[in-house]
């Protein structure tokens, strides 16, 4: 599993010791360091399920100051892709993804019954 997060986030460390105290294995990656690519977010969010408005950190400042409350209904989805994978600030974390399951946000049910079974 591959744990995408930003470190100085408290719902992403909240999140991982979560992992640690269940025991699961996975890679971590930071996401201002290592922004996910328009490839990876299209894949995840077609896996995940989910509206792509659920990928947009709509708490995070720079959405904000971008207004993109106001221009996102006005995007296609691929700009709205390209815009995420411009800037990991843009993106909701933590995001944990493996071949099958994409989790965005963090919520501990939501987890533990998506994660039951696997290590």
């Amino acid at each position: 599993m591959l744990f995408i997060c930003y470190p100085k986030c408290s719902t992403c460390r909240k999140a991982q010791k979560w992992l640690d105290e269940q025991g699961k294995d996975y890679d971590v990656r930071d996401i201002k360091e290592d922004n996910p690519t328009a490839e990876e977010l299209r894949d995840w969010w077609k896996k995940s399920g989910l509206p792509l408005k659920r990928f947009f950190n709509t708490s995070g400042n720079l959405y904000k100051e971008m207004k993109l409350k106001d221009r996102l209904p006005g995007m296609s989805e691929e700009e709205q892709i390209r815009l995420l994978s411009s800037d990991g600030m843009l993106v909701k974390r933590p995001i944990l993804a493996d071949k099958e399951t994409v989790l965005v946000g963090f919520r501990e049910k939501e987890w533990e019954e998506k994660l039951a079974g696997i290590e």
